[in-house]
């Protein structure tokens, strides 16, 4: 069993008080933002079977998500929309959403915990990979980003139902694909993505 408060122990005996830790989701969807959430939990925060948003249910989630949004001391969300994926591409995408998540939650952190991706800010920060499976903070900041994103895949759901989005939550699966063939593509997905790029002159509206 992975003990999730490790290195936030460490940074607690160090003297440090607001440790931030940083998630996202959506690198590899077709179609949509990519999300990152910041999450700062105050040191005696338990939550028995939080971990990697992907390995819980979606019941659990959401279920874990209101405690987070009501235990933790700051939360920040940060949003790039697709179009800034296409121009600067997912990577760079992913970076400037964990930076937005991280100045929204409007509070100074002491050290930040990131899933993986290393960043350049003014703060000092630890990159582990697998983070979300190895950190309470990044496993909450994970849920935040996961619960955020899928919302507004059901709200494109609502509009463009033949995707379904509400399913697949805009991953390239064999249904999202053969409806792209069949209707095109619409103004919310990433034109820089295969095999969306073959469809640039079929959007709908």
């Amino acid at each position: 069993m992975e003990d999730l408060y490790k290195y936030e122990r460490e940074l607690y005996e160090k003297g440090l008080h607001y440790i931030g830790g940083v998630d996202e989701v959506g690198r590899g969807p077709l179609i949509g933002s990519v999300v990152a959430a910041c999450v700062v939990l105050p040191d005696d925060f338990v939550l028995e079977g939080l971990t990697d948003s992907k390995k819980l249910s979606e019941k659990k989630r959401d279920e874990f998500y209101k405690v987070i949004k009501e235990k933790a001391i700051a939360i920040g969300v940060g949003i790039v929309s697709e179009k800034v994926i296409d121009e600067v591409n997912i990577y760079e995408a992913t970076k400037i959403a964990m930076k937005e998540a991280i100045k929204n939650t409007n509070i100074k952190i002491d050290h930040v915990l990131i899933d993986a991706m290393p960043l350049d800010i003014d703060i000092p920060t630890t990159s582990i990979i697998k983070g979300d499976a190895k950190s309470i903070s990044i496993a909450a900041a994970s849920v935040i980003a996961k619960v955020t994103r899928d919302k507004m895949m059901y709200d494109l759901d609502k509009i463009y139902p033949m995707y379904d989005l509400a399913h697949n939550k805009g991953y390239g699966t064999k249904k999202h694909i053969e409806a792209i063939k069949k209707y095109g593509i619409t103004r919310y997905h990433r034109l820089s993505f295969k095999p969306v790029s073959d469809y640039k002159d079929k959007i709908i509206k």
